[in-house]
């Protein structure tokens, strides 16, 4: 480890008050972007980590070899077809990004690809090499074929900030067209006949608030404004069913929704509304036919499954009733089946509802069935399924030791049809593996999931690296990573603590972990450090977790820093008071109905006061952090970790405390699949270091 001296930031005094509460913040002049002072603060702790972790340099070579040398660089996807084209991607050894391609479509069996080759008649629709050039950062928001297959809607970004430039390619002939509209966000739709697309913009908080159509062939100013959203708690979003026949308009916030649909033969039409928006009732409609499907969680916690009639949306009839023991996440309308995922006792899984002439009778509902898996823990989910007209339902699954997989179902044979598994190169074997689930109790007796995957024979107890995130209803589930296999074969334990603030076991796991309740989140998690402890499997932990997840490692941090030998803080959410009393920053006023409005309850205040980890820091002992962000981020600023860490080395014992910012990336880090590898690769060498296992 270096010894060169560590940046100091200076200290400005700034007052915060509210509530009657006033706070110094000496760090708050780092927010300032665009200010030369902070730039080459960013600057200074970049070469400071840097010189932190050369001893590093050949560890994480070899990491990053091992994880290269894993993957089949040339690689497809499994084709998906639609309207007449089997389509997918491919990467090539030696290229950064995928190719995104389609060829005719004959029968529904998808046809044979090798790796490395090409069918005949195939057409690339975006190159992602040709299209990001020389720029360091690269990523496409938005790619959607019109019905017809003629022309494709993409947008690009380049800095990472998650705006995107909207274009168009006439498929029949290769050209771009000369639509252009820069500053959308994700998604878009188009009408059935190919004639208009819709997509979505952003107010000056950069939420999406405005649907536009865009008739193409006509200049970007005469696009339409075809809804605004004025509620600051609600983002919105346009798609369009899987029939292809209504566009869906949704308006959400984190508590409630509302949805509006449009014939999409009808572009220049109005949207109608399915049912207006009450406070705390969620849902989602989907096209089957003759009728809708609606997914609600009105009076419903776990949500049920109604119908609706065509030209009366918003009156729901029971289909599946709620279950306490079974939360319903999704629905997909086929003609001759529904398929519904749903999570049951902290798994994913997949239930099939036939149909009848496209209506259902209730005495078939009794011949619904559930599809089985054999591992303990996996996660499983519909994926590529665009046609509306279909006997398969194509399905992904994985598991801690299983590489992603794509099966076909076969729903007349009722029978799984393996399509693809991720090849992993270098002779990996699943059975060389274990995985399991044990429990940690929390100190509210309330029992704690814990994925955990390890090689065969490590000896315990293992260094291990427990990772969380606990908030929105986000589950991680169990999932395959190349990248963990050189912890693994080092004699690592990994573990996921699958702490309440996340979905894994229904609404009331997320519920029991948001607002007044969040101080669970982080005492679950240590719970499950601890349990880990005790029963001998773990020694050094390692905690690891992003976005929301990297708030849970600075509370946790200063929850019990004792605990930890370790932590990795990835684009960390530590700054959480003093950006959720700011309603100009993106995201604030939505996120009110996650962590409550300190801005104008006083409770709230003080609440989030007493976890937020910036205002906790205080002159304890802390572990080794390694904090990870990116400057262009706008999920979570790059300032939060960099006044976080500065107020580290002010106030903490401990350490060492290192940043890394990256300059010219957002919220998901490099873009690159190679510049990510080496960004993992250094963090792995990073966790390999401080646990003392330097092989």
């Amino acid at each position: 480890m270096s010894s060169q001296t560590p940046p100091t930031a200076k200290k400005v005094p700034s007052e915060r008050v509210h509530h009657g509460d006033t706070v110094v913040d000496d760090y708050a002049w780092l927010t300032v972007k665009d200010d030369p002072e902070t730039v080459a603060y960013l600057e200074a702790e970049n070469a400071y980590t840097q010189q932190a972790t050369s001893h590093l340099k050949p560890l994480q070579e070899t990491i990053f070899q091992e994880i290269k040398d894993r993957t089949l660089e040339t690689d497809l996807s499994v084709p998906t077809r639609k309207n007449g084209w089997w389509y997918y991607s491919r990467t090539e050894e030696g290229k950064q990004y995928g190719i995104q391609c389609r060829v005719a479509a004959d029968g529904e069996t998808p046809p044979e690809l090798k790796a490395g080759e090409s069918l005949p008649g195939e057409q690339i629709l975006l190159d992602g090499n040709e299209l990001a050039g020389e720029s360091d950062f690269f990523s496409i928001g938005t790619s959607a074929v019109s019905p017809g297959g003629d022309l494709l809607a993409y947008s690009v970004n380049f800095t990472g900030d998650e705006r995107f430039t909207l274009k168009v390619k006439d498929l029949t002939t290769g050209e771009t067209l000369p639509d252009e509209i820069p500053g959308i966000f994700y998604g878009g739709a188009w009408s059935a006949d190919g004639t208009a697309f819709f997509y979505t913009t952003v107010d000056e908080a950069w939420r999406p608030n405005r649907v536009h159509r865009h008739t193409i062939g006509t200049p970007a100013e005469e696009d339409v404004l075809v809804h605004e959203e004025g509620d600051e708690r609600f983002w919105i979003g346009i798609g369009l069913s899987r029939s292809e026949r209504y566009l869906v308009l949704s308006a959400g916030s984190k508590i409630t929704s509302e949805v509006r649909i449009l014939e999409a033969d009808d572009p220049a039409g109005e949207f109608r509304l399915v049912r207006p928006r009450e406070t705390g009732v969620e849902y989602g409609i989907d096209h089957a036919g003759d009728h809708f499907l609606v997914l609600h969680n009105r009076n419903a916690e776990n949500f049920e499954l109604a119908t609706a009639p065509l030209d009366a949306p918003g009156d729901w009839t029971p289909l599946i009733e709620h279950r306490e023991d079974t939360r319903l996440l999704d629905v997909d309308a086929f003609q001759s089946h529904t398929v519904v995922h749903f999570r049951r006792d902290g798994l994913t899984g997949i239930r099939i509802l036939p149909r009848d002439a496209g209506t259902y009778r209730s005495e078939r509902l009794d011949s619904a069935y559930e599809i089985s898996f054999p591992e303990p823990i996996y996660d499983v989910s519909p994926a590529g399924n665009p046609e509306f007209t279909t006997e398969r339902l194509r399905l992904g699954y994985t598991s801690m030791i299983t590489p992603p997989s794509v099966y076909d179902y076969d729903l007349r044979a009722r029978e799984l049809i393996l399509l693809k598994q991720k090849v992993v190169l270098g002779g990996y074997d699943p059975a060389d593996y274990e995985q399991f689930r044990e429990w940690a109790t929390a100190a509210d007796g309330t029992r704690v999931p814990i994925s955990i995957v390890a090689r065969k024979g490590t000896a315990l107890p293992a260094p291990t690296v427990l990772y969380g995130y606990g908030s929105y209803e986000i589950s991680i589930d169990p999932s395959f990573s190349v990248a963990r296999l050189s912890l693994l074969d080092r004699g690592f334990v990994f573990a996921i603590a699958h702490v309440r603030g996340g979905g894994e076991m229904g609404r009331r796991w997320y519920e029991d972990g948001k607002f007044q309740k969040k101080k669970n989140t982080f005492t679950d998690f240590v719970a499950a450090a601890e349990h880990l402890k005790a029963a001998n499997r773990s020694s050094a932990i390692i905690a690891r977790g992003g976005s929301a997840g990297g708030l849970l490692m600075g509370a946790v941090t200063n929850l019990s820093p004792e605990t930890f030998a370790g932590v990795v803080a990835e684009v960390p959410f530590v700054d959480a008071l003093n950006t959720i009393l700011d309603p100009s920053l993106p995201l604030t006023v939505i996120e009110w109905d996650e962590w409550g409005d300190p801005l104008h309850n006083a409770d709230v205040y003080e609440y989030m006061k007493s976890y937020s980890p910036y205002e906790n820091v205080d002159d304890r002992v802390y572990p080794p952090i390694l904090a990870i962000t990116s400057l262009n981020d706008t999920r979570v600023f790059y300032h939060e970790p960099a006044k976080w860490i500065a107020k580290l080395r002010e106030v903490a014992d401990g350490g060492p405390f290192l940043l890394k910012t990256e300059m010219g990336a957002g919220h998901g880090g490099r873009s690159g699949r190679y510049d990510s590898w080496r960004e993992e690769a250094l963090t792995l060498s990073w966790i390999l270091d401080t646990a003392k296992v330097t092989r």
